[in-house]
């Protein structure tokens, strides 16, 4: 199957474009599975079809309280941001700064007295005041843990049990739900020449010994062939498929 949709229709379909069944890849299946999975990380890690940019709410429990930090799902590779923390004392209410500035610029567009540009300007002078009086939360994603560790909020009393948090974040799209990461042109003829590299380190320790008939096993050729590749391949997703390394902040 040219486009396959599953992990063993994946593997299969690498295997054919090395030669089988018409001739035989010495490579053992736990390889194949190791190539496959390292092929798939360096996926995830680079390519900006492997993730998802989506928002993930948390309910704070006593357990987050007394840690001071976030368990996450390991899934989550990138933490953008963390919306700012409002409790009873600071929500939007009708007498906050916002509100009734709102108000006057409806009003005023309503009569003719404002207009959009005016309104534009007016949003980035909240947006100012907001950034500089209130601010946002400052946090530390650590990836390895799978945590995020929110600086002050905790330790002031600002966040409380039962309490959302809302976090941009960005997540892997899992290939056994979204089976069509399987079909990826890059990642198949990636994860095709990192197989072909293990098959050519398997004859290597054979060279030079010679076949009935004459014939030699190259398998050094086998393993510079798909370094190169492997190296083409790795500047291609750096180059053209990466998202920008400023795009991921906090």
């Amino acid at each position: 199957m040219a486009n396959p949709a599953t992990r063993d229709q994946f593997i299969d379909y690498c295997k054919r474009r090395l030669g089988e069944p018409v001739i035989e890849v010495n490579i053992d299946e736990e390889q194949v599975e190791d190539r496959v999975d390292e092929a798939l990380q360096y996926f995830q890690e680079f390519h900006s079809d492997a993730t998802q940019r989506t928002f993930l709410k948390h309910l704070v429990t006593a357990n987050d309280i007394t840690n001071e930090y976030i368990t996450i799902s390991s899934n989550i590779i990138y933490v953008n941001r963390l919306f700012p923390i409002f409790t009873g004392a600071t929500s939007r209410n009708m007498f906050d700064i916002k509100y009734q500035m709102h108000l006057n610029d409806i009003a005023d567009m309503q009569s003719y007295i404002g207009d959009l540009a005016y309104y534009e300007q007016m949003q980035q002078y909240l947006s100012l005041l907001d950034m500089k009086l209130t601010g946002t939360p400052q946090i530390n994603f650590s990836r390895i843990r799978n945590r995020i560790y929110i600086h002050g909020d905790f330790a002031d009393g600002d966040i409380e049990e039962g309490t959302y948090l809302i976090a941009e974040v960005y997540e892997i799209n899992d290939p056994d739900t979204y089976t069509t990461v399987w079909n990826n042109m890059w990642l198949k003829e990636y994860a095709t020449a990192l197989i072909k590299q293990q098959w050519g380190a398997n004859l290597i320790k054979f060279e030079g010994m010679q076949l009935p008939g004459g014939v030699q096993l190259n398998g050094r050729q086998l393993f510079e062939d798909a370094t190169q590749d492997i190296e083409r391949l790795r500047e291609t997703i750096r180059m053209e498929q990466e998202l920008p390394p400023d795009f991921f902040v906090g």
